[in-house]
C-alpha cells in the first residue's frame, strides 16, 4: 500500500478545490503565474509586496508567465493584492486546521497570481501544505554548479519549476541544491535558494581563527547583486539587514570561484529552509561542460566546509529572533 500523501489544500478565488490538491511542486509546475511561498506567513507582508512586483513585471514584459495573452499594464498596490489573496488564504488555513491541528507542524503557503476571468483579470490559487523544517546544523545543503541565470529572475515565477529541470542531467548524487553562474566563475544564485558565502578578507587570509573582535577586518559576507539578474529572496534582504545591524561586513556581489580558498563559510537561504548551511560546493572544471554533458561525463572540483560555521550560526540566531517578533498569528490571521 502506498504511503498515504500529507494533507494539502488547493483554494481558487476563494473556492476549495474538490479535487485531491497536488504536492506544491506538482501545483508550481501545472500552472503560469507569480507566486510566493511562506512558511506559517513569516515576513507575510513582504510576501505579499513581493508577489505585487513580480506580478507587475510579468504582465509588463513576460506576460506568457502570467498566463496572459499579451502585455499588460497592473496598477494595483500592496493593499489591493492583500485584498485579493488574503481570503483565499484565510479559507486554505482553516481549512488545513479543520483537517489537523495546525500546530503539530509547520506550514508551507503557496499563494499564485495568473491571468484569469475575474474582475480584475486575476486568478487567485493559494495552495497550503504541512512542511517539516529542517533542524539547523544537523543536515547541510550539498550544492553544484549546473546552469545558467534564469530569465525575467527578479520575478518569482511558477513556469521556473519545469524550466529548472533542464538542469537535472548536471545533479551530482547527493547534492541536494543546484547553483547558476553565467560564466562558470561568478555565482549567482540556487534554483530555488539564494547562496552566499562568507569570505576571508585577502589580507587577512593567513591570520588566527574566528573571532567577534576580528569580525569587522577579516570577514565578509557575500552574495550576488540583484543588478547581476537574481531573485529578490525574502530572506536573502533581512540576512542583509542583521548583517549591517549586528556588524557584520556584507558586500552584494557574485561569489567568485576563483577565490573560493577564502571561503570559511558559505549557506542558502529560502522562505522555508530559511538559512541553512552548506557541507559542499561542486563545480566543474570546464564551464562548457555543463551546456552538453551530464554530471557523470564531467569533472568536478569541491569545497568541503565543516558543520555550520560561526556566523552563520550567528546569522540563524538572529534569524529567529526577527521571526518571533514578525511572524503572523494564524489563529488571529484566519480570523480577521
Amino acid at each position: 500500500m502506498s504511503p498515504t500523501p500529507p494533507p494539502a489544500v488547493l483554494v481558487s478565488n476563494g473556492a476549495i478545490s474538490p479535487h485531491a490538491p497536488p504536492s506544491a511542486a506538482s501545483f508550481l509546475e501545472s500552472t503560469p503565474g507569480a507566486y510566493t511561498t511562506a512558511r506559517a506567513l513569516l515576513w507575510w507582508p513582504r510576501h505579499l509586496r513581493r508577489l505585487a512586483d513580480s506580478a507587475r513585471l510579468l504582465a509588463r514584459s513576460h506576460p506568457d508567465l502570467l498566463g496572459l495573452p499579451k502585455p499588460r499594464a497592473l496598477k494595483f498596490s500592496e493593499a489591493h493584492v492583500r485584498s485579493l489573496v488574503n481570503p483565499s488564504v484565510r479559507v486554505a488555513i482553516d481549512e488545513m486546521r479543520r483537517r489537523r491541528p495546525v500546530t503539530e507542524e509547520d506550514l508551507a503557503v503557496t499563494a499564485l497570481l495568473r491571468g484569469g476571468d475575474s474582475v480584475d483579470g486575476l486568478d487567485v490559487l493559494v495552495h497550503v501544505g504541512s512542511y517539516v523544517p529542517p533542524v539547523f546544523g544537523e543536515d547541510g545543503a550539498r550544492v553544484a554548479v549546473a546552469g545558467g541565470g534564469r530569465d525575467a529572475a527578479a520575478a518569482k515565477h511558477a513556469p521556473w519549476a519545469r524550466m529548472r529541470k533542464s538542469m537535472e542531467k548536471m545533479r551530482p548524487p547527493g547534492v541536494t541544491e543546484l547553483l547558476l553562474t553565467n560564466d562558470g566563475d561568478h555565482i549567482l544564485e540556487g534554483s530555488v535558494t539564494n547562496f552566499f558565502v562568507v569570505c576571508r578578507k585577502e589580507e587577512h587570509q593567513r591570520n588566527g581563527p574566528f573571532s567577534n573582535q576580528t569580525l569587522d577586518t577579516k570577514f565578509e559576507v557575500q552574495t550576488a547583486s540583484l543588478s547581476d539578474g537574481i531573485l529578490p529572496g525574502i530572506i536573502r534582504q533581512i540576512v542583509i539587514e542583521v548583517c549591517h545591524d549586528i556588524g557584520i561586513p556584507v558586500r552584494e556581489v557574485s561569489p567568485s570561484w576563483s577565490e573560493h580558498e577564502l571561503w570559511q563559510e558559505a549557506f542558502v537561504t529560502s522562505s522555508l529552509r530559511l538559512i541553512q548551511h552548506v557541507e559542499s560546493v561542486q563545480v566543474p572544471l570546464l564551464w562548457e561542460d555543463v551546456q552538453s554533458k551530464s554530471w557523470n561525463d564531467v569533472s568536478w572540483a569541491v569545497k568541503q566546509f565543516q558543520g555550520a560555521g560561526c556566523i552563520t550560526t550567528l546569522l540563524q540566531r538572529e534569524m529567529l529572533k526577527r521571526a518571533r517578533t514578525e511572524e503572523y498569528d494564524i489563529k488571529g490571521f484566519c480570523e480577521l
